[in-house]
């Protein structure tokens, strides 16, 4: 887990006051947005994956582990949380940055690609379109949609 400390800047406004903010720490992650072609058909559709912490739809995402890229963490991710094995795309088609709760924490998900060959767990999966206006963050929502 890639964690820095919380510090206190100082910022001027436009009166010349100082002002002193915290800046919460931010942790990064990788998530995956899986892709599957729909029976065979050209449509295209992406598993939304339910938080137990707070029942919001999302993606496959968790902790960057030490020695691992962010492309073999969402891979690690899409399986370990959908059941889902597939290849990442190198390139990260988007980030966003969300909080847990009332924590202070911040957390930066770098959001890759993952090209479905075989899921092994009963999901959810959508028609994309329907996917983007579900997550339950916005920018994710905005990431997905530019799939489109």
């Amino acid at each position: 887990m890639t964690q820095t400390a919380m510090r206190i800047e100082i910022r001027e406004d436009e009166a010349g006051f100082a002002h002193a903010e915290r800046s919460a720490p931010l942790i990064e992650q990788a998530g995956a947005i899986c892709l599957r072609k729909a029976g065979g058909r050209e449509k295209v559709e992406v598993p939304l994956i339910g938080s137990l912490r707070n029942g919001r739809w999302g993606i496959p995402k968790g902790h960057v582990e030490p020695g691992e890229t962010s492309r073999q963490a969402a891979e690690r991710e899409a399986f370990e949380e959908a059941g889902i094995i597939g290849t990442a795309m190198e390139r990260v088609v988007g980030s966003f940055v969300y909080t847990k709760d009332r924590t202070l924490l911040r957390y930066r998900v770098a959001v890759h690609l993952v090209h479905v060959k075989k899921d092994r767990r009963k999901i959810k999966w959508v028609p994309i379109d329907v996917g983007s206006q579900e997550v339950g963050q916005t920018s994710l929502g905005q990431i997905i949609y530019n799939l489109i």
